[in-house]
């Protein structure tokens, strides 16, 4: 690249007459050539940066109790970021030069570069002034055993504290006696062969404590029982030993020494001790299979035996048959706040809250979300404390410093957390950035994930289905808990348990990964903040704020509307990796957003900016911009400059009530939309006469969705469409309710298409879309309106579409009795039929929808009488009968159908 730069400086200094040009050519010239040395120097600091972050990984500071060690560590981690940094100015001004060195551009703007290369220099000096003094910290104060935590030592210490022993009696157990009774039904089953029982959940849920329960009640009818903690480290034939002599196994001759035995002559023993014994076997904090694996030929033939497992982790419990499966789930509310008083009061008369206490003791025990622990461990603080309200309300407003300080809660995530890989733990940490019981969308964490480089490419493996892998490992691990999920069965939303995030948000501030912060905290925080959660702000603030490290910020409805703090920050922190400002009062980006050559996430979703300014264009690395929901009208007019955006999200609303038939407003597509090869997602676009051309080379797209589609649009957009090789992801809007769209051309050539939206008329004469007839097998989302498909859309979709999970129909007008045949979609979840004035009858055949969990009939206005076979949905969970006929609710209450679908959980009419 710098000899790219310095021949084209000669032959700019060749066709210049001017002295002082070529005075100032060779000037430039010899600065340039000093980006050799340079580059050197940031080749080296990249190395150093490398064996940083191992000794960073290695050591961590979850086991760490010296704080000299800690405070070196922190150190460390600080020269990291700070080469991180130099090196991606570096990066990005590399390539921007590369890009420019054509004579008179690179002419023009030569010594703009010289100035820029001239800093990083400086700032390189600097770095290695940095390294050099954390290299001599360690050598003058710091001995190699130091840095070594002594981490078999401490597992066993604070194993997991899942059974808390020393906290819970047998008489304090509450909530758990269904999982009580189930468990021991399972024990004396009618299973002959030996069975696997497994109990899943978060730490500190209480597995062990039930099971120990269970265990103790229980092994007196077992001639041969043994319990053994597993844990995370271990080995195979130190467990079979530790086994032996748990099950009672006994030397029979002096010569024959059990610590002499290897894995083979182990298992030989314990086969012969278990022969033909009944045994019970708990296998206590199992962390991975193959433990079980490699253990379970030692268990064979032994009559009528059982082994329980408990494990934080889904595919361990996954060991166990679907019906001896145990997932254990956080306490009720009354339960919670019942196991609370009986610590909190335990010296009162039926354990009973005294009256000035209640509000804020529910409060304590809301915080904990259920955790029997947490619950356990802050009613045992407090059952010492005075009972005043100013006493519980002062512990309550330092409940999570409490919480997260104490020794056997930290140690429930400090266990999971050291079990995560270096990459893991980045994306769970980042997760407690936001908000207390915010439901976070997969898609757009899997998008912040990348834009943060926490995960790359795998082989064939997009950086989005990493990602993904991650999120779902987190899940499987219990670290994370999952909202809802989406039509494929992934998990569309997730949260994170309120405790679980404050012990989080404690490491990721010891670790300097980041912290959330409201305003007041914020104008003292330390310069050097990674990344920040901010609430809180306020209006018209004119504070600046100096945050010159910060990559990452995540707002979410708390954005003052005032772009005075923006700007504040936009000129201080130059790093900037990722902002996110979703439900903000936002009204204006600042101009200076265009400096930030590091985004590559902006989310604006749902705010009220009515604009971008036309420096976005200079947002080199930019991925994700998500402007949906915003007032924006267009896109600024160089937006195809941003060669490397991935996902373009920008439809202006969806929002029923704006219109009478289009729900959203797409935006006009920019000008050289076909140079944007990159694209993933581009959601929505406007149609245009050309825009077929431009999306032949889109190739990459997977989500595309075009509004104001003309029925002269049709053929070519169609066409093109079907050529997609990855699009799963589709939607498409007439222009008005009078445009009748032709589907002849869309034949998809992509396996991947299992959401499908159209909404408009169809052409006369075609009843049936070919995407239907040829393609419906792949698709698991199908969203109508206004498509009028004949008398009865159901009974003409239903044999094309076996594979559903999610059908809404809109608007429909010709249908008049809609019919279910038995076998009818037998895999969807969802049914939402809306808007059809002439439907005056439905019938749910027996078999139809045998998975339907939910149903939503609204505005159907001559539907007088009860669907027919609506009490045979048997896993229905939540039912909606809205604006229906006016006798639908005498109907309703004269054939008591409250009792007749009385297992619905939710259910309006």
């Amino acid at each position: 690249m710098t000899e790219a730069v310095l021949l084209a400086l000669t032959k700019i200094g060749n066709v210049l007459a001017d002295e002082t040009a070529q005075a100032l050519v060779n000037r430039l010239s010899e600065k340039i050539n000093n980006l050799r040395n340079l580059k050197d120097k940031i080749e080296k600091i990249r190395k150093q940066l490398t064996i940083m972050n191992k000794v960073v990984r290695q050591i961590g500071t979850v086991y760490l109790s010296d704080e000299v060690v800690r405070s070196w560590v922190g150190e460390v981690r600080k020269v990291a970021y700070r080469v991180e940094d130099v090196m991606d100015k570096y990066s990005y001004y590399s390539l921007q030069m590369a890009e420019e060195w054509f004579l008179k551009k690179y002419f023009i703007k030569g010594s703009h570069y010289v100035l820029v290369f001239s800093q990083i220099a400086n700032e390189v000096v600097k770095v290695e002034s940095e390294i050099q003094q954390v290299i001599e910290l360690k050598e003058q104060w710091l001995h190699p055993s130091q840095l070594v935590p002594d981490q078999l030592t401490e597992m066993e210490r604070q194993r997991s504290q899942d059974s808390f022993p020393q906290l819970v009696k047998d008489d304090d157990l509450v909530g758990i006696e269904g999982y009580r009774r189930m468990l021991t039904e399972w024990l004396y089953s009618d299973e002959l062969d030996s069975t696997v029982i497994t109990v899943c959940g978060m730490g500190g849920l209480g597995k062990s404590t039930l099971v120990t329960n269970v265990y103790e009640r229980e092994k007196i009818n077992f001639p041969v029982h043994a319990w053994m903690v597993v844990s995370q480290t271990y080995t195979l034939d130190a467990l079979l030993r530790k086994l032996l002599r748990k099950v009672g196994y006994v030397e029979a001759q002096p010569t024959v020494n059990i610590e002499q035995m290897d894995v083979y002559d182990l298992k030989e023993k314990m086969k012969q001790r278990l022969k033909s014994r009944k045994c019970l076997i708990v296998l206590d904090d199992v962390w991975n299979q193959d433990v079980y694996f490699q253990m379970r030929d030692a268990f064979q033939n032994f009559n009528g035996s059982r082994i329980i497992i408990t494990t934080r982790q889904s595919h361990v419990a996954a060991l166990a048959p679907p019906t001896h499966r145990l997932d254990l789930q956080p306490l009720s509310k009354t339960h919670a706040f019942h196991l609370f008083c009986r610590r909190a009061f335990y010296s009162k008369k039926d354990y009973k809250c005294p009256e000035e206490l209640v509000i804020v003791a529910t409060s304590i025990v809301d915080r904990c979300q259920g955790l029997p622990l947490a619950i356990v461990s802050i009613g045992s603080l407090l059952s010492s404390r005075p009972e005043t309200p100013y006493t519980w309300n002062q512990t309550y407003k330092q409940l999570r410093s409490e919480l997260s300080k104490n020794d056997n809660i930290r140690a429930i995530l400090n266990l999971s957390y050291h079990h995560l890989s270096g990459e893991l733990r980045n994306c769970f940490l980042y997760c407690s950035l936001f908000p207390e019981d915010y439901p976070i969308s997969r898609e757009s964490l899997v998008r912040l994930w990348v834009a943060e480089g926490f995960v790359m490419s795998k082989g064939k493996s997009t950086a989005e289905e990493v990602a993904e892998g991650n999120l779902m490992e987190l899940l499987q691990r219990n670290m994370l808990v999952i909202k809802e999920n989406d039509e494929q069965g992934r998990v569309n939303t997730c949260m994170m348990h309120d405790i679980v995030r404050d012990l989080a948000l404690e490491i990721a501030e010891e670790e300097r990964f980041g912290t959330a912060s409201d305003y007041g905290t914020m104008v003292q925080m330390d310069e050097d903040v990674r990344r920040l959660s901010s609430y809180g702000w306020k209006d018209k603030t004119e504070i600046m704020i100096k945050l010159p490290r910060l990559r990452t910020l995540v707002s979410l409805g708390t954005v003052s509307s005032s772009p005075d703090m923006l700007s504040s920050i936009f000129s201080e922190s130059t790093y900037l990796t990722v902002l996110e400002l979703q439900d903000s009062e936002l009204t204006e980006v600042p101009a200076s957003i265009g400096t930030l050559f590091n985004l590559r996430y902006l989310g604006l979703r749902r705010t009220k900016v009515k604009a971008l300014p036309d420096s976005v264009e200079k947002l080199y690395n930019l991925s994700t911009l998500d402007i949906k929901q915003t007032k924006i009208e267009r896109l600024p007019r160089g937006i195809a400059k941003v060669k490397k955006l991935q996902h373009l999200i920008a439809d202006r609303y969806d929002d029923e009530k704006q219109s009478a038939f289009r729900y959203f407003v797409g935006m006009p597509a920019p000008k050289d939309l076909s140079n944007m090869l990159e694209l993933q997602t581009l959601e929505t676009v406007e149609a245009s006469k050309d825009l077929a051309e431009q999306l032949k080379k889109l190739m990459k797209l997977r989500s595309l969705w075009i509004d104001n589609l003309s029925a002269t649009d049709c053929a070519n957009i169609f066409s093109t469409l079907s050529t997609m090789p990855l699009l799963s992801s589709l939607l498409l809007s007439a222009r008005d309710e009078n445009e009748a769209l032709c589907f002849d051309t869309l034949k998809p050539c992509s396996t991947e298409l299992h959401k499908l939206i159209i909404r408009g008329r169809w052409a006369k004469g075609t009843l049936e879309c070919p995407i239907f007839c040829g393609y419906g097998t792949h698709l698991k989302y199908l969203a109508l309106s206004r498509c009028h498909l004949g008398e009865d859309p159901l009974e003409m979709l239903a044999p094309h579409l076996p594979n559903l999970t999610y059908l809404r129909l809109n608007n429909m007008h010709s249908a008049k009795t809609l019919v279910l045949s038995a076998g009818s979609f037998p895999y969807l979840k969802t049914l939402v039929l809306k808007h059809m004035p002439s439907v005056i009858q439905l019938v749910i055949n027996s078999g139809a929808l045998s998975c339907l969990e939910g149903m939503y009939i609204v505005s159907l206005t001559k539907l007088d009488k009860i669907p027919q076979g609506i009490e045979s949905l048997r896993y229905l969970k939540k039912l909606w009968l809205l604006n229906l006929h006016k006798d639908f609710i005498a109907q309703w209450h004269e054939k008591r159908m409250h009792q007749r679908v009385q297992h619905v959980p939710e259910i309006r009419v």
